[in-house]
């Protein structure tokens, strides 16, 4: 029987163009897990979200990747985050999902945030991802794909059992990362784990974290404070199964087709 997973959520203010910096904080702020099977970095962790992707963007083989890679393995996890990355000519937001067994997988990010010109920097992915990891199913997701159900659907007949955002989602629209989090839970039954990063970044963007993990009926069972922190918490496979159970309402879904 597939185990129950435990989640470590570290929502950190990362520093501003220094990706040297970064890896050095994010290595002390993850030092005392121990027994942890995901840790999940914010969005643009290594640099904070911006639009200058040629002062920071690193390669595959560069120094953030096998830093993740290292830790996975240290820490005998899976460790998530997004990095600006640079790869045959363009610039993407990739989310990267670094196996303990020095495997890697990621997720351009499908949903650049126009608002703030993300679009004109950035080239869209245009692939789901999700992740098969100890008996669990992850789908991944990063920031402004929250605004959009279509994308985050689940498959009713080969389900994911958590969505995992990553995120630098501006304070002033938290009341929106808040409800769209439920919503995606709640529409989706599967559990959610965002983590959204706080502090304020060098275009003075100010983040109030509420990184968080909701439960498949829209329960939210843990949240932190507004901190640099990082938040342990356990994902009980029961919940999923006993959820779809009792109300199989995902097995009525519409069938999606992505043009």
């Amino acid at each position: 029987m597939t185990k129950d997973l435990t989640l470590a959520l570290c929502q950190a203010d990362p520093l501003w163009h220094d990706s040297r910096g970064n890896l050095q904080a994010f290595t002390k702020r993850l030092a005392g897990l121990q027994e942890v099977d995901l840790i999940i970095l914010p969005e643009m962790f290594a640099s904070g979200f911006t639009m200058d992707p040629g002062a920071v963007a690193q390669a595959m083989d560069g120094e953030a990747v096998t830093w993740m890679l290292q830790t996975a393995r240290d820490k005998n996890a899976m460790l998530v985050g997004s990095l600006v990355i640079e790869d045959a000519g363009g610039y993407y937001n990739r989310m990267l999902w670094a196996h303990p067994d020095g495997s890697l997988q990621f997720y351009d990010k499908k949903h650049l945030f126009s608002f703030a010109g993300e679009h004109q920097h950035y080239q869209p992915g245009d692939k789901k991802l999700v992740v098969e990891f100890r008996g669990w199913r992850l789908a991944a997701f990063v920031c402004f794909d929250l605004r959009f159900p279509v994308w985050c659907r689940n498959d009713k007949d080969n389900p994911y059992d958590v969505a995992v955002f990553v995120a630098s989602w501006p304070q002033v629209r938290a009341a929106h990362w808040n409800a769209l989090l439920k919503a995606r839970a709640i529409e989706n039954q599967c559990y959610v784990a965002a983590v959204n990063r706080v502090g304020t970044d060098g275009n003075q963007v100010a983040y109030q974290g509420d990184s968080q993990v909701i439960d498949p009926l829209g329960l939210v069972e843990c949240k932190a404070a507004l901190q640099d922190r990082v938040l342990v918490w356990q994902l009980r496979r029961e919940t999923v199964l006993r959820t779809r159970e009792t109300f199989a309402f995902l097995r009525e879904a519409d069938n999606v087709v992505l043009l």
